[in-house]
Order: structure tokens, then sequence, then C-alpha cells
């Protein structure tokens, strides 16, 4: 590498995987609450009880924490020359590898809880991928109100935001994938 280089992951990219990751474990988890007979509570108030943790944990991961991109957003420098773009699909790839144990354990727990109540773990971890689907949205909104993207390093310096021009990169704002 040259002298002074670094590389940049997307924030909105980070951001969605986790959404997405979480939300189809989620969902995958709360299947079998659904053909769960022998559960002490029932499966219809394991899912009630599901869809009360759903809102609410959407709601929370979304309100936590909610205003600190719009925060580090203001206080954003503009990326030098020497900095390297992380392709979107090496970002996803790199994050996948750092938290697949994660990952891992919350789908068995979430799984697991089906036996006491049906449903209500995976849709609790589905809830909070959904608050984080949120938070992309509001992510991608400070993107195109400012007419640049939010990039960070990855290497530990994450309070430091940094601006790029729209068009950079191969995520358009909010992560999402660019049509060709």
């Amino acid at each position: 590498m040259v002298r002074g280089a670094y590389t940049l992951v997307r924030v909105a990219v980070t951001v969605r995987m986790a959404a997405c990751c979480l939300w189809w474990l989620g969902v995958i988890a709360a299947i079998p609450g659904t053909v769960v007979t022998f559960s002490p509570t029932g499966r219809r108030i394991g899912v009630m009880a599901g869809a009360a943790l759903f809102i609410v944990a959407a709601a929370v991961t979304f309100v936590i924490r909610g205003s600190r991109h719009g925060e580090r957003a203001k206080g954003a420098s503009r990326a030098a020359k020497s900095a390297f773009l992380q392709d979107r699909r090496v970002t996803i790839r790199l994050w996948l590898r750092r938290s697949r144990w994660w990952l891992a354990l919350a789908f068995v727990l979430a799984a697991a809880s089906n036996l006491v109540l049906p449903c209500a773990g995976g849709m609790l971890l589905g809830g909070v991928g959904a608050g984080l689907w949120l938070k992309t949205m509001r992510v991608a909104r400070i993107e195109r109100s400012r007419d640049a993207l939010l990039w960070v390093r990855p290497d530990g310096k994450r309070d430091a935001y940094q601006l790029t021009g729209i068009a950079a990169g191969d995520a358009r704002p909010g992560g999402g994938r660019r049509r060709r």
C-alpha cells in the first residue's frame, strides 16, 4: 500500500447487512414455532407476544442511538485521495465473517425459545432486523440530503465519518446494490 493509504467501508452497507441477516434469521427461527403444539403457553399467546416483541424491538432499535449517524455526518470530512473504497461485496463478506458466531448464537436462542413461547424469539430477532432496516433508510436520507456517501474506517476509528461523491463506490444511498 501507498504510505498514508487506508480503507473505507460504507456505513449503510454494514447496517443494511446486519438488518438483512437478523430479519431472515428471525423469520427462519419463527417458522418452527407455528407447528409447536406442546408449548406451555400455547401457539396463540406465543404469536401475540412475538408480535408485540417485534414492534417494540423495531422501535427500540430504530430510536436507540438514532441521531448518531446524523451527528457524525455533520462532522464528516472529505475522504482523501489515498483512501481505498471497499466494494460492497467485500464489506458484506468481512462483516459476515466477523459476526457469524453472534448470528449463530442469536439464531439458536431464538429457535430454542419456540419450546417455551412459540414464534416470539424469532419475531424479536426479526424486529431488531426491521429496526436496523429503518436505520438504513435514515442513513439513505442523510446521504441524499448531503449529496454525499458516508464512509467509515474499519480499523476501529469509527467515530470519524468521511464523505465521497454520490457516484463513488458500487452501492447507492442506503447501501443497496447499484443497478448498472
